[in-house]
């Protein structure tokens, strides 16, 4: 039985290609980003800024004092979000839509 020849070191893995960004790039990298179903979220705590985008249409927040780190989505007659910061939960009802 002949030994086995070693294994050829592998390629290194490409980066992952998100495409492209869906938010204006001055506000640079979000600290946080999700998508479910039609809503896609992204936080740029350095701008207090959270955009939500839903159904094609994009709005933004100021988040004031608030450090998103998290979102809860319920779904029955109508789509509610909520999201988590150092101070608990926070409704989207509740920041200032700009």
């Amino acid at each position: 039985m002949k030994p086995m020849k070693p294994m050829k070191p592998m390629k290194p893995m490409a980066p992952l290609d998100f495409g492209p960004a869906w938010w204006p790039k001055d506000l640079g990298s979000p600290s946080t980003s999700g998508a479910q179903n039609d809503i896609r979220y992204a936080f740029f705590p350095d701008k207090r800024r959270l955009l939500i985008e839903r159904n094609g249409k994009l709005v933004t927040y100021d988040s004031g004092n608030h450090v998103i780190n998290g979102v809860s989505q319920q779904q029955s007659t109508g789509t509610s979000l909520t999201f988590t910061s150092q101070d608990g939960l926070v409704n989207l009802d509740d920041l200032r839509q700009l």
